[in-house]
């Protein structure tokens, strides 16, 4: 663990924020775009230059490895019947840490590290990152999402995969 914590700073960090802020007050919680973008917490995906997209465009969800799951599904329901979304982008990328292990491993890992959450992380999903490789993921969670009833007929659905070796999208689905 950090003896220096970041969050001790959130308070200055913020300033620059607040001193720009201006417009940005009067944004409606409807994506401006008609956006929902799915992708991974990788800190090297930055999805909203990546699409070259500005705030309030678009509804950002990400998780690790931008896999579709039961609360991805959730949070998009409420983005398309609360939040103006017309049109779900899934995204992945090369070099994902996801598809450095599965579950095994993770196991291994929480067993030797912290035993006392391992049952809880048991009942966790950690397969899906490297199986299909990056693309056949993209393909199967914009394949899910196209066959769920939970979207309108007319949702727009796409999938992409961020190069984080070059910057490049990709359209892949």
């Amino acid at each position: 663990m950090s003896n220096n914590p970041n969050h001790v700073h959130f308070t200055e960090w913020n300033k620059p924020h607040v001193e720009t802020y201006g417009e940005k007050a009067k944004l409606g919680i409807n994506a401006v775009k008609g956006l929902a973008v799915l992708t991974c917490q990788d800190t090297r995906v930055n999805p909203q230059s990546i699409f070259g997209l500005a705030d309030g465009d678009a509804h950002w969800i990400r998780n690790g490895g931008g896999i579709v799951t039961e609360d991805v599904l959730r949070t998009l329901v409420i983005a398309q019947r609360f939040g103006g979304v017309h049109e779900i982008v899934v995204v992945r990328h090369t070099d994902c840490g996801g598809t450095h292990f599965n579950k095994e491993i993770m196991y291994n890992k929480f067993a030797a590290e912290s035993p006392a959450g391992l049952e809880l992380v048991k009942k966790m999903e950690f397969d899906g990152f490297g199986e299909l490789g990056v693309e056949g993921g993209v393909r199967k969670d914009v394949k899910t999402l196209k066959e769920s009833p939970l979207f309108l007929e007319d949702t727009i659905i796409t999938g992409w995969v961020y190069e984080v070796e070059t910057g490049k999208i990709v359209q892949v689905a």
